[in-house]
């Protein structure tokens, strides 16, 4: 685990619970993972594990990561970026984001030209009993709220149809070595 220190204040959200919370500047804390895109770090200070937005790496002595550059780069529309941007997203458990893993089942864009689009997300999880749901689906709606254009975004987690590893896609698959 590397140690470091917060230069500037950041929106972290919390793990499991997915509530957002303001680290302090001065803050030490401990990067435990960087994984798509986004940093899971321990605060003993807050006395838990947050994710930092990889829009923030500078808060932490880190350069932007790939995988939000790839958002920002991803296609004209709309969607284009949406899809880039739950790419960016993974369950910390498994080391493939939630589209390939096949959690994402719909997504609707209501656009509107004077507030900005409304994006609303369904998603599953691998497990009914799996404790990291809303900060999965918090860090989602986060990357989709940082796309320009974007007004206002909700990730909701649904259970029908149940997940199975059938969903996986094929990137996915051999990500995981079950091509």
């Amino acid at each position: 685990m590397e140690e470091l220190t917060l230069s500037r204040d950041v929106v972290a959200i919390q793990i499991p619970s997915g509530e957002k919370m303001t680290l302090d500047e001065g803050t030490d804390l401990y990067m435990t993972q960087a994984l798509g895109g986004s940093f899971t770090v321990q605060v003993p200070l807050y006395g838990g594990l947050f994710r930092i937005s990889g829009r923030d790496a500078d808060a932490i002595g880190k350069e932007v990561p790939e995988e939000i550059k790839a958002v920002d780069n991803a296609g004209d529309s709309l969607e284009e970026k949406i899809e880039a941007a739950l790419k960016s997203c993974y369950d910390p458990e498994i080391p493939v984001n939630i589209v390939d893993l096949g959690l994402v089942y719909d997504t609707r864009v209501a656009e509107d030209p004077d507030s900005g689009a409304s994006v609303n997300v369904k998603m599953t999880l691998t497990a009914v009993g799996c404790g990291m749901g809303a900060s999965i689906a918090a860090d989602a709606e986060e990357r989709i709220r940082e796309i320009e254009g974007v007004a206002d975004a909700r990730v909701d987690i649904v259970w029908d149809p149940p997940w199975s590893p059938q969903m996986i896609s094929e990137e996915g698959r051999k990500k995981l070595g079950i091509a």
